[in-house]
């Protein structure tokens, strides 16, 4: 079984972030990529039995306007760790014709019922909170480039999130990335990195590595995760706060 993950980028001009991790939590896979097509040509190698695909972006989007009761319910958890979501609706471009992560769910034959008992499911996930409930944080990380943010600050705040993740190797539910190359490659190009865009080059598939183990921890232990929101409306899954 494979679960991978998908930092998606709500259009085409900005890169995806795409990861996978075998059935013992080893990364076997992770890279940046663009359009559609190379998302799948990523995804389809290890997907061709059971999995769970775990999206950071919307995969039901009904709402006309305000937020999705999801949105509504994980803010009301998570709002004080800084790590509440943006609000989505079909008012919205980017949604108007659907999710761009449901037509690839849809392309990959996966359910996008985070409950149901399906071998192949894809489920919505948002790594902000993810991180806060799994590492214990104070506050989100400032990984993410905004105005007033050093190259400095971000590079420190980003491998500090590579350096929590790497630890997970020796949680309950273990995740082993540290020696694979491509997660050598991509913590020794944010140690180097001098300007923002080059950070940003790496942020995806680092964030892609948190949903795929966010999808392997909903799998092991489903007990210590919360849905927020349902089926009809849009749901998020993420570890419990604790």
């Amino acid at each position: 079984m494979y679960f991978a993950g998908v930092d998606l980028a709500w259009g085409t001009r900005s890169p995806t972030g795409v990861a996978v991790l075998d059935d013992d939590g080893r990364l076997v896979s992770t890279c940046a990529v663009r359009d559609d097509d190379e998302i799948l040509a990523a995804l389809r190698p290890y997907l061709h039995g059971d999995c769970v695909v775990a999206f950071d972006a919307p995969l039901v989007v009904t709402n006309p306007t305000g937020q999705r009761p999801a949105e509504t319910a994980l803010n009301r958890d998570f709002r004080r760790f800084e790590a509440g979501t943006h609000a989505v609706n079909t008012a919205k471009p980017e949604f108007a014709n659907g999710p761009r992560a449901a037509r690839l769910a849809a392309a990959l034959g996966l359910d996008l019922d985070p409950r149901a008992p399906s071998a192949r499911r894809a489920i919505e996930v948002y790594p902000h909170a993810a991180t806060v409930a799994l590492f214990r944080l104070e506050r989100t990380l400032k990984y993410k480039a905004k105005p007033g943010r050093t190259v400095d600050r971000l590079r420190s705040e980003l491998l500090l999130l590579m350096d929590v993740v790497e630890k997970l190797a020796h949680a309950d539910v273990p995740l082993c990335v540290a020696e694979h190359r491509e997660w050598v490659a991509l913590r020794n190009q944010v140690a180097t990195a001098h300007r923002k865009c080059d950070l940003r080059r790496a942020e995806d598939p680092v964030d892609a590595v948190v949903c795929a183990y966010v999808a392997l921890y909903a799998q092991r232990r489903p007990a210590d995760v919360t849905i927020y929101g349902d089926v009809a409306t849009g749901s998020i899954v993420t570890p419990s706060l604790r």
